[in-house]
């Protein structure tokens, strides 16, 4: 089987090769992180910081809405976003070519806005030259979504679970549309959602809140009757920076920096039965 680690060289300027070609196995997850952190088997227990009340989704009331991140929290999509930028930025030179780690990936890129990568990642690049390469990686991640994306666990489950109770629901995401929309559709979720919001058409993008103000003004939610799943940094402090509880999905990201973030507690699925706990109070 092969690792990740040990890639199939793409030749840029911004050329990918077919997904096919990249023979990922077919349970990826497992593999793509080492980090012992992040890696099925060695996940960090939950933190003291971590427990919360029975019902403290229900403290302030009858929950009216509920608002979901898209990349990490309705997919397991860190590992081909993780891919794509270690191939390409490799390719291009960055670090001296030497390929970024998983510490970096999250530290750095996971949940931030492509607008805000370009200076991160490509600071000594023009803007319009670095947009391309952050587009061209879009196009990159999107193929390789074709062919490997699966849903988290027990997604079905809440799904259903907020649809037969009426519950609003809205996607709120800092990735381009495009990558939104394909994600949705393989997912089988594109009427499921009755809003999906793009930080890059608010005026500003996570980490801060605008997104999911928007979202809750769009579906005439009170935050004090909504909350979010959200699994990085960035998310988390834009759906608490909107007023909402937040309910970390530690897929990826560590659980301690999620909660640090202001996540009331985090969740390794939708099956995990600390969820159930607070849903079903």
């Amino acid at each position: 089987m092969q690792s990740l680690h040990h890639p199939t060289i793409i030749h840029l300027p911004f050329s990918t090769p077919h997904p096919h070609t990249l023979h990922f196995p077919n349970h990826f997850s497992s593999t793509i992180f080492t980090h012992p952190h992040l890696r099925h088997g060695h996940r960090h227990l939950p933190s003291p910081a971590a427990a919360v009340s029975p019902g403290s989704l229900w403290e302030k009331g009858p929950i009216e809405g509920v608002l979901f991140d898209i990349d990490g929290t309705l997919c397991d999509s860190d590992p081909l976003h993780f891919y794509a930028f270690r191939q390409m930025l490799q390719q291009v030179g960055f670090n001296n070519g030497v390929p970024i780690s998983e510490e970096f990936f999250i530290e750095n890129i996971s949940g931030r806005h492509n607008e805000d990568l370009c200076g991160i990642l490509l600071p000594n690049w023009d803007l319009p030259k670095a947009r391309k390469f952050l587009l061209h990686k879009e196009a990159y991640f999107c193929r390789l979504a074709a062919e490997q994306l699966k849903a988290i666990e027990g997604l079905d489950k809440v799904c259903k679970w907020i649809e037969e109770r009426g519950i609003k629901r809205a996607a709120v995401t800092n990735a381009p549309r495009p990558n939104a929309e394909l994600i949705l559709s393989m997912l089988k979720l594109t009427d499921f959602f009755q809003v999906v919001i793009i930080g890059n058409e608010c005026e500003r993008a996570k980490p801060f809140p605008d997104p999911y103000l928007k979202a809750l003004q769009a579906l005439q939610l009170s935050p004090r009757h909504s909350f979010v799943f959200e699994d990085s940094v960035s998310g988390v402090k834009a759906g608490v920076g909107a007023g909402m509880r937040v309910v970390g999905v530690g897929r990826r990201n560590p659980q301690d920096l999620l909660i640090e973030a202001g996540a009331s507690f985090v969740i390794q699925d939708f099956n995990d039965p600390n969820l159930w706990t607070q849903l079903l109070f």
